[in-house]
């Protein structure tokens, strides 16, 4: 085996003289968090990275989205201050390469803290650059092959283009280059309605961009209608125009930029723009990794196969985090990992379990889910009941003077256990792990409904929702009940 590549000059033991417990293949978030268990359990950990060490979250995802959506919040709060009577304020982007230079120094710090910092921490850990390939008896690195005990597969994934015809022949921009750009576009067309796409159509038009907005179906579909009707309806009243229902049929370049050719209700229109956004959806990173011919089964959308123990369909390899192509949060990739990594080392007994896991959008409100849909759970075959409470009847959004939002909960009828749980609020973000814990928990709408809960925030409209399946809130005194 050769000698483990040292990155950015860390000073690392050299542990080459023996066969690795485990290699992981991937330095990101669940790379990182399989090989730093696998260390603290005292295993030798060959960890492999290809590119910029800290995948998807921290260098194009998670960290330089969100900073740039709070920034461009910053901007329409401002303007937004006038629904308080007698206050009046002004925000606008005045130097957006500022903006994006900013939130590179972001990326880079935490890069550099929470990924490359680490390394020195842990002495069996051998960290190794080079494109890694599954093969009947290790892995190969760059051609060279390192055997090793256990495997576990954290390769993660990235943006894919749909079957539009002429869309490779257009200059597109992915979620990772549209947070590059130095210039902000006078208008921007956004393929796709999903969480990246209404995270991203929204924080350009805060900044001062025309944004369209397109689907073959409504924008956060895979949620609670409501939600998506109401925050359809609040994107709309900022200026963003959203196409449902709409069919591509061909993307074409334009003097102006591009056009998108759609089928609107049996009608042929054409939407343009200066630059278009592709945001439909991410393929598991799997190809040319030999993992088929070594016995890794893979799924319809290119995922790695696993069960309930992150195994895969070979023995002695594990996958976890957007590999296997579901559950794409990277607090998922790095519970999952852990969980791959303690059953590579110890025997797998540990189960992998998304019951009560959480999920937001940072939209603004934003959208935060946990557990079942009304629509999944009718289609399991539960009996339920379920309550929509307006954020009018929260007193936090009354004193912010913002009610746009909702609570929906659902329940299950006979035993009144909490199912799921679903937030359109400015501060829904914070609340819904109540939910999750009561989720967990097994807790019913009645426990939850006789739970002390802190007045004026956000987090007791929890409360409130799971009041009105027995009572009428709006009767309800501040604070009562």
């Amino acid at each position: 085996m050769d000698t483990p590549v040292v990155h950015d000059g860390c000073a690392r033991p050299d542990i080459s003289d023996r066969v690795p417990d485990l290699v992981v293949i991937g330095a990101g978030s669940a790379g990182f968090s399989a090989a730093i268990t696998a260390a603290e359990r005292g295993a030798h950990v060959a960890l492999i990275g290809q590119g910029v060490i800290g995948g998807t979250c921290v260098n194009i995802g998670c960290v330089p989205s969100k900073t740039l959506i709070r920034a461009t919040e910053s901007v329409h709060h401002a303007a937004a201050a006038a629904r308080f009577r007698g206050i009046r304020a002004e925000g606008r982007v005045e130097d957006w390469q500022a903006v994006v230079r900013h939130k590179d120094e972001l990326v880079a710090s935490l890069r550099q803290a929470k990924y490359l910092d680490l390394l020195p921490s842990y002495n069996t850990i051998a960290y190794r650059e080079g494109r890694a390939r599954l093969t009947s008896d290790g892995v190969a690195v760059d051609g060279t092959l390192l055997k090793a005990g256990k495997v576990i597969v954290t390769t993660g994934a990235s943006p894919s283009l749909p079957p539009i015809p002429g869309i490779e022949s257009v200059p597109y921009l992915t979620s990772t280059t549209a947070l590059e750009l130095e210039r902000l576009p006078k208008s921007l067309l956004v393929i796709g309605g999903g969480y990246i796409g209404c995270e991203l159509g929204q924080m350009f038009a805060r900044a001062g961009v025309k944004v369209t907005i397109v689907d073959i179906v409504p924008i956060l579909s895979a949620g609670e209608p409501e939600i998506s009707a109401a925050l359809a309806k609040y994107f709309r009243d900022e200026g963003i125009i959203i196409h449902e229902g709409v069919k591509p049929k061909a993307a074409r370049k334009t003097a102006q930029g591009i056009a998108l050719d759609v089928l609107v209700a049996d009608k042929n229109e054409s939407l343009e723009a200066e630059k278009f956004l592709v945001t439909t959806g991410r393929r598991p990173n799997t190809a040319d990794m030999g993992l088929e011919e070594a016995g890794v089964a893979l799924l319809a959308n290119g995922g790695i196969k696993v069960d309930d123990r992150m195994r895969t369909t070979k023995t002695g390899v594990y996958a976890a985090g957007d590999v296997i192509g579901r559950d794409q949060f990277v607090y998922m990739a790095a519970y999952g990992a852990k969980i791959a990594a303690e059953n590579a080392l110890n025997g797998d007994s540990r189960r992998y379990d998304a019951t009560a896991m959480p999920s937001v959008v940072f939209t603004d409100p934003q959208v935060a889910s946990v557990g079942l849909t009304e629509t999944q759970a009718r289609r399991q075959g539960l009996q339920v009941k379920t309550t929509l409470l307006p954020l009018d009847y929260v007193p936090r959004a009354l004193a912010a003077r913002d009610t746009r939002g909702l609570i929906k909960l659902i329940a299950e009828s006979g035993s009144g256990k909490l199912l799921g749980a679903h937030i359109l609020a400015p501060e829904g973000a914070d609340s819904i792990q109540t939910a999750a814990l009561a989720i967990k928990c097994g807790l019913t709408v009645e426990q939850l409904a006789e739970t002390i809960f802190p007045y004026l925030t956000t987090v007791e409209g929890l409360k409130l929702a799971a009041q009105t399946f027995a009572k009428d809130v709006a009767k309800l005194s501040c604070c009562a009940g």
